[in-house]
């Protein structure tokens, strides 16, 4: 039977199997190891929503395991012309082994995964980004060699597709979980049920003061999402105060990391002295997209 990505929930019986298997395969590269375990397999990527990092990640990442991928964007294919989701589906899955797809919405997203007879990852909707946290807990797990509890607190916008990812995927991996949002931006209450199951500590507040103290992990995400750019004012006004500087990163444990998923927009959600500082992994977590996706997607084709 064939596996999907689509949210967090698909990988909790083997996340950390996920991480494990991309830290392996990352140094086994890079002691020049041959990782070519998809040779001859194909990877289909959508792009409704334009991206550096997902694209190039998957398709170098796909090049590594000997396979090929191929870039389709909405002006390239007859889904952004009125062809049906389920009848692109279904002819994409006759002609490639596994299909990404980056979408502007959940139900779209659902919709393809249902019909195609092959493997599909999601690249993003407006829900979830799971291949984005399966990223950050491989990154969490290489700077502090664990992830059980751990504390994970995140600033910003808690209603977005990486504070629902970040609780699901957190609390599958044992971490206690903190967002911090304007009650306007909590998370979906289904995705606070979902975490809370797993049994690790699930907090949502709008309090920003101390909300670092004790933090193993700090983590944000822009605030002005694709697709949200017409409420950029009203947003940055709703946000004002939830910027990550060097006081808020002073409050978190000496050792703490800190996590954003890029495209950083400085002065806003976070400070580039943050950014760039030295708890900062922005780029090792840049880096690990390629890393932690050749593990999904290994794992699905398996």
């Amino acid at each position: 039977m064939k596996r999907d990505l689509i949210s967090m929930l698909d990988v909790k019986d083997d996340l950390e199997d996920i991480i494990d298997l991309g830290i392996q395969l990352k140094r086994k590269s890079k002691s020049g190891i041959s990782i070519e375990m998809l040779k001859r397999k194909t990877l289909g990527m959508i792009f409704e929503k334009s991206s550096t990092r997902t694209r190039v990640s998957f398709e170098v990442g796909m090049t590594k395991l000997g396979g090929h991928a191929v870039f389709l964007s909405k002006d390239d294919i007859q889904l952004g012309r009125g062809e049906t989701i389920e009848d692109t589906a279904l002819v994409l899955s006759r002609y490639v082994d596994i299909i990404m797809f980056r979408a502007m919405s959940n139900k779209a997203m659902k919709e393809l995964a249902k019909h195609a007879t092959v493997p599909v990852i999601s690249g993003l909707d407006d829900k979830e980004h799971p291949c984005q946290v399966v990223t950050d807990l491989m990154t969490i797990k290489e700077h502090k060699g664990k992830l059980k509890e751990l504390n994970f607190v995140y600033l910003g916008d808690g209603g977005n597709n990486m504070s629902h990812s970040y609780l699901l995927g957190c609390a599958i991996a044992g971490m206690n979980v903190k967002i911090v949002a304007p009650k306007q931006y909590w998370p979906d209450d289904y995705y606070v049920k979902e975490a809370k199951k797993f049994g690790t500590k699930i907090e949502v507040t709008d309090v920003v003061e101390d909300s670092t103290k004790d933090a193993d992990i700090v983590a944000t995400d822009t605030w002005v999402s694709m697709g949200d750019e017409s409420e950029k004012e009203k947003r940055i006004k709703a946000f004002e105060g939830y910027t990550i500087d060097k006081k808020l990163m002073s409050h978190a444990k000496s050792d703490a990391i800190f996590l954003h998923c890029l495209p950083a927009y400085y002065d806003y959600e976070v400070t580039k002295e943050v950014a760039h500082g030295k708890q900062s992994v922005i780029f090792d977590e840049a880096e690990n997209r390629m890393w932690a996706q050749i593990a999904i997607m290994v794992t699905l084709c398996k």
